[in-house]
């Protein structure tokens, strides 16, 4: 929404303990993020708000039929994949880590990463995966550049040059920036760091 000029207010409701969850679940019915509101309407789920944008903006997918669909396609298996990249790389912007081991399944996540990244680039001509501008599919893998970037996960040249790319995007380096100054802190989630990998560097806001 950012990247497309898609006005919105953005919202940081923290709700790790158990009472702020409940009163999230006003906002988000099944009490995860994100979340879009639109008058009486929530919108709950990362691909449905997509969706529900693509009804309203002509921008959200590719407008060619075949960059369309292979893009719906890979960031479907965006949303509903990359199980071992999700549990051993878990999100964090400011941290710099470097794993104890890189798991068979991780392995095959990344190598899947790098397959699906060139297979997108090379079939409808970058920079983005589905062409010359920017649409959902690359939305779907903007918080896995920033795993890339903190646990130095190795891609090959194409697919590392498609990470830099969107992480040189300006509402990515906005996004970063948030989060390294970010005072809050979910302590199970920052307890969960050492067990995967050695903490390097810690550059977020004391």
């Amino acid at each position: 929404m950012r990247e497309l000029k898609i006005a919105f207010t953005e919202h940081l409701v923290p709700f790790g303990q158990e009472a702020k969850w409940k009163e999230f679940r006003k906002i988000s019915p099944s009490g995860t993020v994100p979340c879009l509101v639109e008058g009486d309407t929530a919108v709950w789920d990362s691909l449905a708000i997509t969706e529900y944008l693509a009804e309203r903006h002509d921008s959200i997918w590719p407008a060619a039929s075949a960059a369309r669909t292979w893009a719906r396609c890979a960031a479907a298996e965006m949303h509903s994949g990359f199980g071992a990249l999700r549990g051993q790389c878990s999100m964090t912007c400011g941290l710099r880590i470097r794993l104890h081991a890189i798991s068979a399944p991780l392995e095959r996540d990344v190598a899947r990463l790098n397959a699906l990244w060139k297979d997108g680039l090379n079939r409808f001509g970058g920079p983005y995966l589905a062409g010359s501008a920017i649409t959902a599919v690359d939305a779907f893998f903007a918080p896995v550049t920033f795993r890339i970037q903190t646990y130095g996960l190795k891609l090959d040249p194409v697919a590392a040059a498609y990470s830099d790319r969107l992480l040189s995007l300006r509402s990515m380096r906005e996004w970063y920036t948030d989060a390294l100054s970010e005072t809050l802190r979910d302590a199970p989630h920052d307890d969960e760091m050492p067990r995967v990998g050695i903490v390097l560097e810690d550059l977020r806001a004391k």
